[in-house]
């Protein structure tokens, strides 16, 4: 066999100054019982330092043997020269080498069961082979499998790499044999951080300092040391602008050294010209790098680790910070049209993906501006509609202000989006922008499905209107905006819901109901989200203060259940239908259930996005919580929702129908039951109410309507319900009261 290692190679290497200890991580190695355990960290994380203190101590872990491996060693026979020494060491009553050649025969029939056996009869022993990923030889990564698959009671072995470890550890792993620590674990956390540059700074850094090298290199080790002493030996500590390029060039040249250099010219290739990407995934990889970039991506996440993935199981990565740095700097000099040209592409393949968001981004970058304008006109009134009125706002700020300010299309844009997210105020300011920028254009210009700029920001007007409380204004500019919009559009469906909001608050309950009957068809068909939610809440609550509860209850169902399925129960727009609901809950006098459905509508209000307006509503969300207080008897509690009540009336252009139930009679402020209409009953509803005047049981009732006793029980109880009523005798006389009889 080939002559044995080197005597340097079996000893762990000197420790760096300022060293940390990693109780941390000790703990985890002394806790570790499994015979294989597996170190695996990207270059610099800090492998080596925490095996050489954790082998220092043989009296409380035992006995270590130490083997530094490299590119040397890459062959089995040299492999296991330097392992049999190593052993030696640490037990000279085991031979030095096994004499012979290696063959592959030879190892499995004699080498290895006699290695085995003189393992086993000594006492514990753990080899630690520092540096396993220069080991890529097949028949030696063979012989070191066919070895960890067989370890005798009492020996184990640490293997140290900067891969992600292949076969034979996912076999082991299965069978609970492997303890594993990677790169997450040997990250510093930020107070090791602290304590790291402290002990290179000689006292405690600032809070800001350890902030910002902890963010730079993520927990990296080697990245903190440069960096820390950088700022260690800067000649003027005040100069952080100084201090800290001085860091990053010291952190470039080392990931240049033992990262960049030892890749390959394609490997390097994919890394540079996909360090454009935000996160790596396959598709945009192929289309900056090439069919291979699916191969490369999974072959550098495993042997570079400076990919890190971006959850967990994932096959999206992205590059480490320090990383990233260096890649930006070496695309930076190979020119910056390089770059721009990367960006384009990447921003093409986004396009066509439908993510919008990437695009613009990469449209900016690449200094296409007109590109990105146009992905940002494509795709806002879709995600607006869905009610990620946040995602269209950061298209909006990747651009330059003043292109937005300058396209009146845009500003528009900005004025929806500030409406979506409850803003009206900034909305309007946006509209004096975009009417503006009109003014002498003689080409109509479009923005959303079948608008014109004039055309759209008349209804963006009216809704911002609405949402003002400013219902007189919102009726005059509505009834404007319905007549000069398409019908089954997003724009159509808009304006009829602000003008329909406008005509409920001033008591016009028919004309509201017809608007937003329509607004609803409108909305459905144009798949506006936004303004179908908002639209049915509207409608119930209409149906509800014009005495139809039936209605209003089936309406407010289906508000609900459209705001739960389109994910905006915690949008302002679902605020009609919770207020509605808790109104509905309130006159069947379901106390718990009532308060729920409040507490569910200011939860809305209080979290993202919320209104700045809709004082009406409000108003009526007051009402609603003074009622409740009423029914438990809380006098105080109801005075203050009551006053709350006046005052988001007080804020309104027209109060509208508040001043009627502010006027009620000892300030109870409830929506009067109104007479049923015979339409609220069905014909099997009136069947079963004529029949309840006479003295038969429900039983017999059933019988003489050749019905189920089930089916007129279900009936009995909605008359009760529609009527107001709780036995029959009180149906029966309010039907005729109210002429339903």
């Amino acid at each position: 066999m080939t002559s044995s290692a080197p005597a340097f190679k079996l000893r762990p290497p000197a420790q760096p100054p300022h060293l940390l200890t990693r109780p941390r991580l000790l703990r985890r190695l002394d806790a570790a019982t499994e015979p294989v355990v597996v170190v695996s960290a990207p270059a610099g994380a800090g492998k080596t330092v925490l095996l050489t203190e954790w082998s220092r101590d043989p009296a409380a872990r035992g006995e270590c043997a130490w083997l530094s491996l490299d590119a040397y060693d890459n062959a089995p026979d040299r492999l296991w020269a330097g392992i049999l020494r190593a052993l030696h060491e640490a037990r000279p009553d085991l031979p030095g080498h096994l004499g012979g050649g290696w063959t592959a025969e030879t190892w499995l029939d004699e080498t290895l069961p006699a290695l085995l056996t003189g393992l086993g009869a000594t006492g514990p022993l753990t080899l630690i082979l520092d540096g396993l990923e220069s080991v890529t030889d097949t028949d030696a990564q063979r012989t070191l499998a066919d070895f960890l698959t067989r370890l005798p009671h009492g020996f184990r072995v640490v293997l140290s790499t900067r891969h992600l470890p292949g076969s034979p550890l996912p076999a082991l792993r299965a069978r609970g044999l492997t303890a594993e620590l990677d790169q997450h674990d040997l990250a510093f956390t930020p107070d090791e951080a602290r304590s790291v540059l402290t002990g290179l700074l000689g006292s405690a850094p600032t809070t800001e300092n350890s902030r910002i090298l902890y963010e730079a290199t993520e927990g990296w080790a080697a990245g903190l040391s440069l960096m820390g002493r950088a700022l260690a030996h800067a000649g003027n500590p005040a100069d952080a602008e100084r201090t800290s390029a001085r860091g990053r060039r010291l952190v470039t040249d080392y990931l240049t050294g033992e990262v960049l250099d030892r890749l390959t010219t394609e490997q390097r290739r994919f890394l540079l010209r996909t360090s454009v990407l935000d996160e790596l995934s396959t598709g945009p990889c192929q289309a900056l790098a090439g069919d291979r970039a699916g191969a490369l991506l999974r072959e550098l996440a495993r042997t570079v680790q400076l990919l890190v993935p971006v959850a967990t199981g994932s096959s999206a990565y992205r590059h480490h910070r320090a990383l990233a740095a260096l890649l930006s700097d070496v695309l930076e000099s190979e020119g910056s049209d390089t770059a721009a040209a990367l960006h384009r592409t990447a921003a093409q393949w986004y396009a066509r993906q439908g993510r919008t968001t990437e695009a613009v981004r990469h449209w900016t970058l690449g200094g296409d501006e007109s590109a990105a304008v146009t992905a940002v006109l494509d795709g806002w009134e879709r995600a607006i509609s869905a009610g990620q009125g946040a995602r269209v706002s950061r298209w909006l700020d990747m651009l330059p202000h003043r292109t937005v300010a300058a396209d009146a299309r845009l500003c528009v844009v900005a004025a929806m989006t500030a409406l979506a997210k409850g803003a009206p105020e900034a909305a309007c300011r946006w509209l004096d922008v975009a009417l503006l920028r009109q003014t002498g254009v003689r080409t109509a210009q479009t923005v959303g499905e079948g608008g014109t700029v004039r055309d759209a920001a008349a209804v963006a007007r009216a809704v911002a209107c609405s949402l003002k409380g400013e219902v007189l204004t919102a009726d005059r500019l509505g009834a404007s905006a319905v007549t000069g919009t398409l019908p089954l559009t997003s724009w159509r469906a808009l304006a009829g819901t602000a003008r329909g909001a406008a005509l409920l608050w001033t008591g016009r309950y028919e004309e509201a109901e017809a608007l937003l009957g329509e607004a609803t068809r409108d909305a459905h068909a144009a798949g506006h989200g936004l303004a179908l939610v908002r639209a049915l809440g509207l409608r119930s609550l209409c149906a509800l203060l014009a005495g139809r509860r039936e209605p209003a209850r089936v309406l407010n169902d289906e508000a609900l259940q459209e705001s739960a399925a389109a994910g905006l129960d915690r949008h302002f727009v679902s605020m009609p239908a919770q207020v509605g609901r808790a109104w509905l809950l309130l006159q069947e006098t379901r106390l718990d259930e009532a308060e729920q459905a409040l507490a569910a509508a200011e939860a809305t209000l209080t979290g993202p996005p919320r209104t700045e307006g809709e004082p009406h509503l409000h108003a009526l969300r007051h009402f609603a919580r003074s009622r409740l207080a009423s029914a438990r008897c809380d006098t105080n509690a109801a005075r203050r929702a009551r006053a709350a009540a006046e005052r988001a009336a007080a804020g309104c252009e027209s109060p509208g129908i508040l001043t009627e139930l502010l006027a009620r009679a000892d300030g109870a402020v409830a929506v009067p039951p109104a007479a049923p209409h015979p339409q609220d009953l069905s014909t099997g509803e009136r069947r079963v109410l004529r029949a309840l005047c006479g003295s038969l049981t429900l039983r017999e009732i059933a019988s003489e309507l050749y019905v189920s006793h089930n089916t007129v029980k279900t009936q009995v109880r909605a008359i009760f319900r529609k009527l107001d009523a709780h036995d029959r005798s009180e149906a029966v006389a309010r039907a005729r009261e109210c002429g339903v009889l």
